[in-house]
């Protein structure tokens, strides 16, 4: 997807602000079974086609709103995704700005954890 100059110049000046890791580093870390929030931030039928094993989800446009109800502790650990990395980085810096002081955008998002083979869950295997 080709995006916007004006999108870009936003996620570049809000990844200057966050914290980032890897889709490996993540994969790991749910590998070790260490506890921390991972969230989809994609739109819900994105979410509903097909997410990373274990991740939960608030799109975007609501998480400012909803995120207290699921995480509650502002010094919990969250890493969030998106498609590419850059919505989750956008949403990244709305939470700190919110107070949250442990979160983290997946960079490369979902297409860096397709491209490494990491499991996916899809709508079907929730719902049977």
């Amino acid at each position: 997807m080709k995006h916007n100059p004006g999108f870009l110049t936003l996620v570049e000046r809000a990844k200057r602000t966050i914290k980032e890791c890897t889709s490996t580093e993540v994969k790991g870390r749910l590998d070790r079974e260490e506890s921390f929030h991972f969230i989809d931030v994609r739109e819900d039928e994105e979410f509903a086609k097909d997410r990373a094993q274990g991740a939960r989800h608030i799109g975007r446009g609501v998480i400012e709103r909803d995120i207290e109800s699921l995480v509650p502790d502002k010094q919990a650990e969250i890493v969030l995704y998106c498609g590419g990395g850059y919505r989750s980085a956008l949403a990244a810096e709305s939470l700190g700005q919110m107070g949250y002081t442990n979160v983290w955008s997946m960079d490369g998002g979902i297409r860096a954890w397709r491209e490494a083979g990491y499991p996916l869950e899809q709508e079907r295997e929730r719902k049977g």
